[in-house]
């Protein structure tokens, strides 16, 4: 087929998407960025709220009012973020034993 008639696309591909550069990032929550929003009901639980913030260096807005409702669910979520899990890697059976034993695995507990 001659290069007249090739229907192939029309404008080039934007580079930044080749590299991997990723267009629609989201903020981190809890940054100078994207504070974190706060309500407390007292004073004494803002200053608390603040320890906290500052023992995991978070940065939040803490508005202090008393006909509303506390709302500390995001604070929470940032602080209690479930870990990932890492499983011990099984040994294969030319490798030395775990054991300690300087037995091949495949010889001693395999």
């Amino acid at each position: 087929m001659s290069k007249f008639f090739y229907k192939g696309r029309i404008e080039k591909k934007p580079k930044h998407e080749s590299y991997g550069f990723n267009t629609k990032q989201a903020k981190k929550l809890g940054t100078e960025i994207n504070p974190l929003q706060l309500v407390v009901n007292s004073d004494e639980k803002k200053a608390e709220v603040e320890a906290l913030l500052e023992q995991h260096q978070i940065v939040a807005t803490i508005t202090v009012n008393n006909e509303t409702e506390e709302n500390l669910v995001e604070l929470e979520t940032l602080i209690n973020k479930p870990k990932t899990t890492v499983f011990d890697k099984t040994p294969n059976r030319n490798d030395p034993c775990s054991c300690g034993s300087g037995k091949k695995y495949k010889k001693c507990c395999g």
